[in-house]
């Protein structure tokens, strides 16, 4: 026979941390959605994971929960500037994107940079250049695509998500 699953109601049942569960219900989010229900254990277990659903599921949630939790695990020993980066295919989704992570994570003052194409080089370098900067959506660019084949992503990024 096979296990039986237990039901999930709550961002608690997931083992979400108290600090992010305020953020959630701030945002209106009362009850995980499936995805999160599927994901969000195998990502606070720091498992790697490919998720598909529907636009408007709460993918990004199912991803920036476990990540902004695994950073506010780590926050004490740390010593990295960049904790996340998360690529996503098109500048407006990585706005989004941030938009998120920045609405979770504004109780945990969190800081976070997008780096998009069409906006001046330097301006973006002077986004990483911030040691506060904590989690960083970066579009597949030019600029993204020579950063994620450098030593930058291994040396100082704890979390690397592809969207």
């Amino acid at each position: 026979m096979g296990e039986e699953k237990e039901e999930v109601k709550s961002f608690k049942d997931l083992g979400i941390c108290d600090q992010l569960i305020e953020a959630c219900d701030s945002l209106g989010w009362k009850i995980p959605t499936k995805i999160q229900v599927e994901a969000v254990p195998h990502a606070l277990e720091g498992k790697d994971l490919i998720g598909l659903a529907q636009t408007g599921s709460g993918k990004t949630g199912a991803f920036a929960l476990p990540i902004l939790q695994a950073l506010l695990e780590s926050s004490q020993k740390s010593v990295q500037p960049f904790f996340a980066c998360v690529l996503s295919p098109t500048r407006e989704l990585a706005i989004q994107i941030a938009e998120q992570f920045e609405a979770l994570g504004s109780g945990i003052g969190l800081r976070c940079g997008v780096l998009v194409g069409g906006v001046d080089m330097a301006q973006q370098t002077l986004i990483l250049s911030k040691k506060t900067t904590y989690c960083c959506c970066n579009t597949w660019t030019p600029f993204g695509s020579s950063l994620k084949h450098q030593r930058f992503f291994s040396s100082y990024v704890e979390v690397f998500g592809l969207r």
